[in-house]
């Protein structure tokens, strides 16, 4: 044996894999853009967000709740609907229903979106959050029906609407059942607009496609995560078919708040504030999101202190 892997008699040493043991897997995250190690509570403290770099780490749904809702406030809806295959699908791996049970069991979600009412500030609203990590995020017809339907509960119970999208886009295992929830989702906004109630689009990393191509655009206000992508076509085919070299940051939250396509970036620890800051503009602008001379069905705004000698008669 050479010297140099003789071991000292009555010195006992470990291999790699028991020193590891002693290290509680999870401990520690690497920041995938400053490549900073990080204690997991430290992440935790700050959102899921870099303290040195400001990377905004993706998060299930569940989790991104935390950050925007009111504590204790939110109500899921619409959590038994669960895709079908009526097209039959099979990847290479597996067949679509294959691949939706393993997206359950790693998320323990039924879908790629969580739906159901909750208050910011507040204030009423209705609210469906994508999760990537369901299958990409892929809006097939339960996501695009989680949505339709909380557009819908605004409009009936005269909420707004906020919408957060991590996405890369329509769900090919659904084909043109995807598709529709473009047309369906877009179709519906226009009613929301109609009664005069408003529509935050929250886009978070990465927001693109079929998602963005529809209902992620057409909110009243659009606020983005810092550095979130944001764009239709990947970077890759859009230099492909132009012939040209991009300019730096492209489709990047900063790069499309310069062009107008966002109306301002967010921080995540401050998303709940200013989400709140702007249901509240809203919320004084038409009377507690009441219907045209009717009065606000939200006991929130007539406990609002009066003006003029009326309750919830606080001017904007």
């Amino acid at each position: 044996m050479s010297w140099l892997k003789r071991e000292p008699s009555g010195i006992k040493t470990r291999s790699k894999r028991e020193r590891r043991k002693d290290v509680p897997e999870g401990l520690w995250t690497k920041c995938e853009d400053c490549g900073e190690a990080l204690f997991q509570t430290v992440l935790e403290e700050n959102a899921w967000t870099c303290p040195h770099c400001n990377h905004h780490f993706r998060v299930p749904a569940r989790t991104y709740l935390q950050f925007l809702v009111d504590p204790d406030s939110f109500d899921e809806r619409f959590a038994a609907l669960e895709s079908a295959d009526p097209l039959e699908f099979r990847d290479a791996k597996m067949r679509y229903p294959e691949r939706l049970q393993l997206a359950q069991k790693d998320t323990g979600m039924k879908d790629a979106a969580l739906a159901g009412v909750a208050t910011i500030g507040g204030k009423p609203v209705a609210l469906a959050v994508m999760d990537f990590f369901f299958m990409g995020g892929s809006m097939g017809s339960v996501v695009g029906e989680k949505v339709a339907r909380s557009i819908e509960g605004a409009i009936a119970e005269r909420r707004a609407l906020v919408v957060v999208s991590a996405t890369g886009g329509a769900r090919m295992q659904e084909g043109i059942l995807s598709l529709m929830q473009m047309a369906k989702t877009s179709a519906l906004l226009t009613g929301l607009e109609r009664e005069r109630l408003p529509f935050v689009s929250i886009l978070t990393d990465p927001s693109t496609a079929g998602v963005l191509a529809s209902f992620a655009s057409l909110g009243d206000v659009i606020v983005a995560e810092p550095k979130a992508l944001v764009g239709f076509a990947g970077a890759r085919v859009i230099r492909q078919t132009i012939g040209e070299d991009l300019p730096p940051g492209f489709q990047r939250a900063e790069f499309v708040l310069e062009k107008g396509f966002v109306d301002r970036i967010v921080h995540r620890k401050q998303m709940r504030e200013e989400v709140s800051r702007l249901l509240e503009f809203f919320w004084r602008s038409t009377r507690g999101f009441a219907a045209d001379g009717k009065p606000s069905p939200h006991p929130q705004w007539s406990a609002l202190p009066a003006e003029d000698g009326k309750a919830g008669s606080r001017r904007a």
